[in-house]
């Protein structure tokens, strides 16, 4: 697929930056990190703005509620609204990102009325229930289980990592509906719920991370009550459903990311020159190969992107490959950070430590790095198994 800018995309990319440029100056004081109701607040609201715009589900095809743009109008977007400074999806991640696609690739009419305009408007907020305790990076080892009572899920278990659950107001859950048994994959009797959090017999634990926020917390589902009808795909089908959800998660979930980690590298280069480590040509030439390592990730990206498209926007065992270098890339580009920065970057207060602390998590978010490893080469290498 041909990526190069037409003249309507070139418009489009004047009349976006036009929008910023006037709307950016409007915008409230960004909350202190750790203030998850306030940043709840201040996403959603920065959500409704581009809602209100014609930016929502930019991506997103016409019949899901988005504005069925081109992949690389979506591209132009993520790189105007970087380069701007405008706010990053935030609380909405999970929504947006990945619950939202996959109820408009998988969900039937109806669910998709149901959710996905609250997520668009930035009205609801969801968080992701996929990992449990002691279940490592094994997904399929969940055993949180629902059983069924007529129309209903009576849900039990718990959850753990569970992204924004303190603010959310749905998350996407996986659950076992059939037992495991010698004869039977632990894959299979899975399935995918929309619970809601508000749900009597639903606790959240908040937990508290290495960079002093509670992004994460602990789920306890206590017997709790769903709707079958909030099932997203066949019941015992939620492995496939999840697959798709990953496929999302780390084929375009991070795309932003690439853009925000070029914005530090430039401001990375810029701090160097002015201190005088620019004089080092070895940290030079580390800086040189990050730059090129990020222009490598964007070319990915709109690798990722468009075959997604060409696919019928579902991306590919490729974002593996995305998920795989960029973690790296950023742990890396931190690492540079804390050399070019010297006794400055132990300061608790610099934004650099923030970005170096949350650096990271990423070779465990999304997949850890050796599950992206095992996908790649089992998928797309095509080597055996293993055992």
């Amino acid at each position: 697929m041909d990526l190069s800018c037409t003249e309507d995309e070139e418009d489009f990319r004047h009349r976006l930056r036009a929008w910023l440029a006037a709307v950016l100056p409007t915008l409230p004081p960004r909350p202190d990190p750790a203030d998850w109701p306030g940043r709840r607040a201040y996403d959603c609201g920065w959500q409704r703005m581009l809602h209100d715009a014609g930016y929502a589900g930019l991506h997103w095809p016409e019949e899901a509620g988005g504005q069925g743009a081109t992949p690389t109008q979506h591209l132009i977007f993520l790189e105007e609204t970087e380069r701007a400074g405008a706010p990053y999806v935030g609380a909405n991640f999970v929504g947006l990102l990945h619950a939202g696609p996959t109820i408009a690739a998988e969900g039937t009419a109806a669910q998709r009325a149901r959710w996905l305009p609250p997520i668009l408007r930035g009205d609801e907020v969801w968080c992701q229930g996929f990992s449990e305790p002691e279940a490592g990076s094994d997904l399929a080892a969940l055993r949180t289980r629902a059983v069924r009572e007529g129309d209903t899920y009576v849900v039990s278990g718990s959850k753990i990592w569970t992204s924004h659950a303190e603010v959310a107001d749905w998350c996407e859950l996986l659950v076992r509906t059939a037992p495991v048994n010698q004869d039977t994959p632990k894959h299979r009797g899975i399935s995918w719920l929309a619970l809601p959090m508000d749900a009597p017999g639903v606790t959240v634990r908040p937990l508290r991370t290495l960079a002093g926020t509670a992004e994460f917390a602990e789920v306890f589902l206590d017997e709790v009550r769903v709707p079958v009808s909030h099932r997203v795909g066949a019941e015992n089908d939620g492995w496939r459903v999840t697959m798709v959800t990953l496929s999302f998660e780390r084929g375009t979930a991070f795309v932003g990311e690439v853009v925000a980690c070029r914005r530090v590298l430039e401001s990375l280069a810029r701090t160097a020159k002015t201190n005088g480590r620019w004089d080092d040509p070895v940290l030079r030439r580390r800086l040189g190969r990050l730059a090129a390592d990020c222009a490598a990730l964007w070319r990915l990206t709109q690798w990722n992107v468009s075959e997604a498209q060409r696919t019928g926007g579902v991306p590919g065992v490729g974002g593996s490959v995305f998920k795989l270098r960029f973690s790296q890339v950023r742990q890396e580009l931190y690492d540079a950070a804390a050399e070019v920065l010297g006794p400055d970057a132990l300061d608790a207060e610099h934004e650099w430590v923030t970005g170096r602390l949350s650096s990271l998590s990423y070779t465990i978010a999304a997949g850890t790095t050796q599950i992206q490893r095992n996908i790649v080469a089992e998928r797309i290498l095509g080597l055996p198994k293993g055992r």
